[in-house]
This record gives structure tokens, sequence and C-alpha cells, in this order.
């Protein structure tokens, strides 16, 4: 999209609220900047958004947490940036506002611009798992979203059969790395012809690792007794580094630890299986070709919801697995709360690393996953979003 003469530039409110907003803000930003010949940015921002010239308003680490303990324990830090960000967003009266991912505080943020000042169109970036958990919630999102970017394929038939805003499919940000994330053939070798290299992956959160990392440390070492030639690594995110490599110094397996996204994506094109927290690290692994296994332990509050959940409308799908919901058949195993045991997990990954039916299952079954999600007409996820964007802004002025 061009300008005419005279013009005068978009202004674009960005909202995230951790690592995985500023990567797909930052891709957006030069997207966008290929297609408007003048567009500023304003809101709030990571490392990679900063790098491309936006300023925050605040550090993303005020917000970014994850779990009803976390949250309440940073509460009255995440109240008092919800509402710098509406004041600040108020004030910009940008030509539209996108949210991205976070739901929990870039939601709390879009409701309350709506209702300050509901001229400014709002674009999320990111549905939340309305088809995994809490559905009502995309009803909800129709009175403050105008348009929603879905990274998943089913996203958009999901919203309209529950009342959603408008959702188009955009492609998930993957799609743009599958070379990144493809082995060449000398990288992984064959099932039984080399020494089995096992991802353990126990999740990106403080609280997500506190609650795996136990059940995981004994699942290894069962495996190891069996596989004393198995090799062990365990990408995670820099800030959890330290306290990671103190807990598995203790493993009776030898681990290697690694950090940063160059090192995990080198980890995953020499893996024959995994072990895994739950989240998008499934279909990073997916596309891969790597074969997993799925883990999740819910928050305390979660937990006793789960044990009454007959009386509550929240769950809608019969997995929370990526790969799983995608294809539309559980092919993943996955194990919640009490079912995270060493003593079904060990087995299950003593299969999926060598040549069986069960990872072969898996594997073929994730070939299907490209196919579904490549997006049609050549356009990277990014282009794509950034011209849904242009094409809301385009459509809001010219009814100015």
């Amino acid at each position: 999209m061009s300008e005419e003469a005279g013009e005068r530039p978009f202004h674009v409110f960005i909202v995230v609220g951790e690592e995985s907003g500023d990567q797909l803000g930052a891709r957006l930003m030069r997207a966008l900047r290929k297609r408007c010949s003048s567009v500023t940015f304003s809101g709030t921002a990571g490392p990679r958004m900063q790098a491309k010239g936006m300023e925050s308003l605040f550090p993303l680490a005020d917000i970014s947490v994850m779990g009803l303990t976390a949250v309440l324990g940073r509460l009255p830090t995440i109240i008092r940036r919800v509402h710098q960000t509406v004041d600040a967003a108020v004030a910009a009266d940008p030509d539209l506002m996108v949210i991205i991912d976070s739901p929990d505080f870039t939601h709390a943020v879009a409701k309350r611009v709506r209702k300050a000042a509901p001229h400014i169109p709002i674009v999320d970036y990111v549905s939340p798992s309305v088809w995994a958990w809490r559905p009502g919630r995309a009803k909800r999102m129709a009175a403050y979203v105008d348009h929603l970017l879905g990274i998943l394929p089913f996203e958009p038939q999901v919203h309209k059969e529950l009342g959603g805003p408008p959702c188009s499919y955009v492609g998930h940000p993957l799609i743009e790395r599958l070379d990144e994330l493809r082995p060449a053939p000398e990288e992984r070798g064959k099932p039984g012809t080399v020494p089995p290299v096992l991802l353990v992956l126990p999740g990106s959160r403080t609280s997500e690792v506190g609650r795996l990392l136990e059940p995981f440390r004994e699942t290894v070492e069962r495996l190891y007794r069996e596989k004393p030639d198995l090799e062990v690594l365990l990408p995670t995110v820099p800030h959890l580094a330290d306290h990671v490599r103190a807990e598995v110094v203790r493993w009776k397996v030898p681990v290697t630890v690694t950090t940063g996204e160059a090192e995990k994506f080198t980890a995953f094109r020499r893996a024959h299986a995994a072990l895994a927290a739950s989240g998008t690290v499934t279909l990073e692994l997916a596309i891969a070709g790597v074969p997993i296994a799925v883990c999740y332990k819910l928050d305390w509050f979660y937990r006793r919801l789960k044990q009454i959940h007959r009386f509550f409308p929240i769950v809608k799908t019969a997995s929370m697995v990526l790969p799983n919901i995608i294809l539309g058949r559980n092919v993943v195993p996955e194990f919640l709360d009490d079912e995270v045991d060493a003593q079904r997990l060990a087995p299950l990954l003593a299969d999926l690393l060598a040549d069986t039916p069960a990872r072969a299952e898996q594997v073929g079954a994730f070939e299907e996953i490209e196919a579904k999600m490549v997006l049609d007409n050549g356009e990277s996820p990014s282009e794509r979003a950034a011209r849904i964007v242009c094409d809301v802004m385009k459509s809001q002025r010219g009814a100015d």
C-alpha cells in the first residue's frame, strides 16, 4: 500500500507482553514498513522490536508471568502497567492498535481502550486458545476486537462457530523458519545406527520448570539405565539457565544444557525424540520431525478447577497438543498432572528413540502438518498479517 502525496503517516500502537509477542511484533513492523511508505510505532516492546526503533513504555519483564500464583504475586504491577498502556494508547490516538498474544495483559488493555476510545480499530494477532480452554471468550472478544489474525489453520472456523470476531488465517511464524528446523541427513542419523539423542524441554517459565523437572529427571535416569549411550540435550531460555544447570548437575546422567535459539534449533535437528512441556515447542518439534511425549502439570488453582470442571463449560478440545489439534487426531501422547510419571514415560520414549511403529506413526503424521499450514499464495505470515492490518487502517481512515 502506498500513500498519496501529502497524506499523513500511519501510526500503529502495538501491545505485546512477552518474548513470543516481541518476535511477531518485530516481523510485523518490518512487513508494515515495506507496505507503507511512512508508518510510526509506539506501545510496549521487547528487544527485537526495540532494535527496529520502537521504544517501550516499560520493560516486558514487569508483566511476563504465567500461572495464577505467579500473576497474583505481580498483580499490583500488572494492573498499573495495564492502565499506563491504556492511557498511552488513548493519548496517542493511533490509526490502529495491534495486540499480540499474552491475552491476560493485552486483552485487558484492549477492553479499556475500546471503552475510552471506541473509534480506534483493534486487531488481535494470535488468538487465545478458545478452542481448548474457556470457549466463551471468543464471543466476548467480538465486542472489542475488530479483526483477529489466527496463526493456526482451524481458528477462523472455530471463531465463526463460537461467535468470535472476524478471523483470518495468516500462517504460523514457524512457516518462515522451516529450513532452520529441518535436519540434513548427516545431522540426525537413523535410529539404531547412531547413539540416541533425547531432547528434554521442561518449559520456558519458572513455574513450568518447577513442576516438571523432577519427573523429567526420574524419566531420563530410568531411560539412561536401559540406554547408557543416550545423549541428553536440554535447551532452555537464558533467564532459567543457571537454575536448570544447578538442578541437572545432580542427575545421574550427563545432560548438555544450551541457551539461545540457534543452539536450540541445532538440537532439534539432531534429536531422535523429545520429552516436552505442552506449548508452541510441540509444533516446532513436529515440524522438525521429532517424535514427542508431551507433559503438563497445572497450576494448583487450575488443578482444583479441573476437579470440578463438570460444572463449568471450560474445556472444548480432546487434546491440548497443537500437532494433534492441527491433524485432527491424537498422534502425540500427552500426560496431565499425576500421569506425568517415569514408569509411563520411560518405556514410551524408549520406543520413540528406536526404529519402531510408534516412532514411524508420529513422523509420518508430522509430514502432513506443513501442507495444512503453508499459505496458498506464497506470502509469509508477517506479510499477510501486514496486508490485513493495512486494509483495516485504510478502511478506517476512509470512513473518517
